[in-house]
């Protein structure tokens, strides 16, 4: 392993936000790790003292991150490696869901972490080093009837990711979208907001995969614990990816995707080459 690296992780009060701060710390970095409220705060900071940091923030809370990026900066060092996983899931054919939901799913995965790249950038920049990991999704790349909200925030979060990269990467700086396929967190359980289900033509394609996703929670088969190692590799990386894909699962559902995609491109080529002037 190399020199320890200062992690910032967004969400470490469970999930693969604590996964990845718990295996970070046996690995000997440190980490400052975003908690909303002042209890967990003060747990996070005795799981190892002086090297697990607590930071109280809520992400929509944007103009305290700044402040907050530069404070663990002065107080704890110069943050190596960046990591947005705050976020959640909904769930809710789009006619169903409120436009609401969507103005909070953005704020929360896509804004939220926008907002914190930001304020790390300027850090980053100037050091000419870093990494910045993106937790989409392989909802980010493949859909299900039913989460559209949670896949158009994750699509989004995929293409900030993607440009961004090109962007910082004559700066030294890295930019990797990692996208977790189902793993046993609590996405699909207390993470989970659920929009009334009241319009009983969607039953057929909505509510089985509903009852399905309820009856996987808990029982997922991804070991978060394994893919927060996995981000440990990636970020001792020399030439670390634009993508990684984690779980057999999103492997073979972006496997599919992709030879679906290229087949219909296949299928529609002379039409999308008809349209320039003659």
């Amino acid at each position: 392993m190399s020199a320890p690296k200062t992690f910032f992780i967004t969400g470490v009060s469970s999930g693969f936000g604590r996964a990845l701060a718990t295996e970070a710390l046996a690995a000997g970095h440190r980490v400052a790790g975003t908690l909303r409220n002042e209890a967990a705060r003060a747990e996070f900071d005795a799981l190892s003292p002086g090297r697990s940091v607590g930071v109280l923030l809520d992400v929509t809370d944007t103009a305290a991150i700044a402040p907050a990026v530069e404070k663990v900066e002065a107080a704890i060092g110069p943050i190596d490696v960046l990591v947005n996983n705050a976020g959640y899931g909904h769930e809710g054919t789009v006619e169903e869901s409120p436009l609401d939901d969507l103005r909070r799913q953005f704020d929360v995965n896509v804004f939220g972490a926008v907002a914190v790249i930001q304020a790390v950038l300027p850090f980053m920049r100037t050091r000419r080093s870093g990494h910045i990991v993106n937790i989409t999704s392989m909802g980010g790349i493949i859909t299900f009837p039913g989460i559209a909200f949670y896949h158009g925030s994750k699509f989004a979060l995929e293409g900030i990711s993607e440009s961004l990269g090109k962007e910082v990467k004559g700066f030294g700086i890295a930019v990797t979208a990692v996208e977790p396929g189902g793993f046993r967190t609590d996405w699909a359980g207390r993470s989970m907001v659920r929009a009334a289900h009241t319009i009983t033509d969607y039953d057929e394609v909505f509510g089985t995969q509903r009852a399905a996703r309820q009856a996987r929670n808990g029982k997922q088969s991804g070991d978060p614990a394994k893919a927060a190692r996995a981000i440990l590799q990636l970020v001792e990386a020399k030439d670390p990816p634009a993508h990684l894909l984690l779980g057999p699962d999103a492997v073979k559902l972006v496997d599919e995707k992709l030879t679906a995609l290229q087949a219909e491109l296949k299928a529609w080529e002379q039409v999308s080459l008809s349209t320039d002037f003659d």
